[in-house]
């Protein structure tokens, strides 16, 4: 097959979908890989070392676009970007289409078929093609939350570490994912007063026994919510519902109660927002203030650490790229994981919680959701 790796066009955006490590795999299964001049530069990978790797060099998107059977991404293409989608065309990326309208009308109107990462599964109930990117992003979030917390930021003026007699911030985390517990043990061994929220007693258990008390568990209700919010320097949203759109749980009416300065960190941003003042920004400006209180609602955090995170995130995605681009959707009927990352196919919505928050019919052209098929 022939596999397209384009430059990541959003705005601060620095990662690459594949790296020359991940292209020599791709080239020792017989696919071709054609990488847009540059598109790994951000990342810190040189056109040579892909051209080491076994790729093509292109010199513009078009190209790629044009030559590729199989494109191969990070973020959600942007309007230039689906408008060069086929139907004969595999997009394989992230998508979070469930806040996205105006991206889902422009993939279905392309007729391409549009595989997320975020909607993979694994055999554990897991989102395995999430977890690295959700792992960067909680840690960063720490980071941020104490880079905003900084009175020249808009913050309070609170150190979040505290020094001896005087305390460390308070951290409400809200969700013990993959996400939430890694920016509960960032938030923890930087000295902070973490507390977890989260309606997995299971999942609460295992934070316990694994940081003996050191960071505290609450079962998330809307009580629990608003007490910790208030009593918090530093909010983070770290919840998930796949591929649906993020519930609210901090509410505008709840802003002008909190501690002056405090910090919202919304990491459920690409599903629309755990808070219901989120709104997109940038790492270029990364922050807004509403009530007091400063919001911190960038759509791509790990885009910050793009060596990093590209590195981590194919890993993560190497086996199922592989197979797609060795049997094509083919590869969906032997495989029911990838199958359910499959969001677009033939103009029609394939993801049932896709197809929920977007008020949309969906199918099932697989079976594996238990739908109609097309």
């Amino acid at each position: 097959m022939r596999v397209g790796v384009p430059s990541e066009i959003k705005p601060g955006e620095h990662r690459v979908g594949l790296t020359p490590t991940a292209v020599r795999e791709y080239v020792a299964h017989g696919h071709q890989v054609l990488v847009q001049q540059g598109a790994g530069l951000g990342a810190g990978y040189a056109d040579e070392a892909y051209v080491k790797a076994g790729a093509s060099i292109a010199p513009d998107a078009d190209a790629v676009f044009a030559g590729a059977e199989m494109i191969v991404k990070v973020k959600e293409p942007q309007k230039i970007e689906w408008e060069r989608l086929t139907d004969r065309h595999i997009l394989f990326t992230y998508l979070h289409l469930a806040p996205d309208p105006a991206q889902t009308e422009g993939l279905l109107a392309s007729g391409c078929a549009a595989i997320a990462y975020e909607t993979v599964t694994d055999a554990r109930g897991g989102l395995p093609l999430l977890a690295p990117m959700s792992e960067v992003a909680g840690r960063i979030a720490v980071f941020s939350a104490a880079e905003t917390l900084l009175k020249h930021n808009g913050g309070m003026g609170l150190l979040l570490c505290g020094v001896p007699g005087v305390p460390p911030a308070r951290v409400a985390v809200l969700g013990g994912g993959v996400v939430g517990s890694n920016a509960a043990r960032m938030a923890a061994g930087l000295g902070a007063e973490v507390v977890v929220l989260e309606r997995s007693i299971p999942r609460m258990r295992e934070l316990d026994d694994l940081y003996q008390g050191r960071i505290l568990t609450r079962y998330s209700t809307l009580d629990a919510v608003e007490e910790e919010i208030l009593k918090a320097d530093v909010v983070i949203g770290a919840v998930l519902t796949a591929g649906a759109a993020a519930p609210k749980l901090v509410r505008r009416e709840h802003l002008s109660r909190m501690k002056p300065g405090s910090v919202l960190v919304d990491v459920s941003i690409d599903q629309g927002g755990c808070f219901e003042t989120s709104h997109p920004t940038t790492h270029a400006e990364p922050t807004y203030t509403v009530d007091g209180v400063v919001h911190y609602c960038v759509a791509n955090m790990p885009g910050a650490a793009p060596r990093t995170s590209s590195d981590a995130l194919g890993n993560a995605t190497l086996p199922f790229g592989l197979a797609l681009a060795d049997k094509g959707l083919d590869a969906l009927e032997d495989n029911v994981h990838l199958a359910r990352g499959l969001n677009v196919l033939g103009g029609k919505l394939t993801h049932p919680a896709v197809a929920q928050a977007l008020v949309k019919d969906f199918v099932d052209p697989f079976g594996v959701w238990g739908g109609s098929k097309l």
